[in-house]
């Protein structure tokens, strides 16, 4: 069965997308530690991040950098934190986290955001990559 993030991939599952290319897709999180905490992922279903390809690995880091910079610049935070966890779904995936101290990345801390939020900072992220 195709995990929850392939559904996404495969636009059986709504997501609000904020980067996409052949390999990897970039969305927000549903249940965010943050406002701005986005999900970075390989398009090929892989469970382990650190079984990937190199390639595909290197290249979805690659890619989160300038994710990342857009994420910090759109929420005025002092950092983003980087989380590679991997239980709650089976399917390699990197968070990126908007958080002021290292007491941020607590996942207790997540929510249901709103879809009108999700919809609003999904479109100042991807404002903010086009810069």
């Amino acid at each position: 069965m195709p995990s929850v993030f392939s559904r996404i991939v495969a636009r059986e599952l709504p997501s609000h997308g904020v980067y996409e290319d052949e390999a990897v897709y970039a969305f927000l999180d549903i249940n965010p530690v943050a406002a701005g905490h986005t999900m970075v992922i390989p398009k090929v279903e892989v469970d382990e991040f650190f079984a990937l390809d190199p390639l595909i690995l290197a290249h979805l880091m690659k890619v989160a950098q300038p994710i990342a910079a857009a994420i910090k610049r759109v929420t005025g935070v002092a950092r983003i934190g980087a989380v590679v966890a991997g239980f709650d779904v089976p399917h390699a995936h990197l968070h990126l986290i908007p958080v002021n101290s290292l007491a941020d990345l607590d996942f207790r801390r997540a929510r249901a955001a709103k879809q009108e939020e999700l919809r609003e900072m999904a479109d100042n992220i991807r404002r903010a990559l086009a810069e």
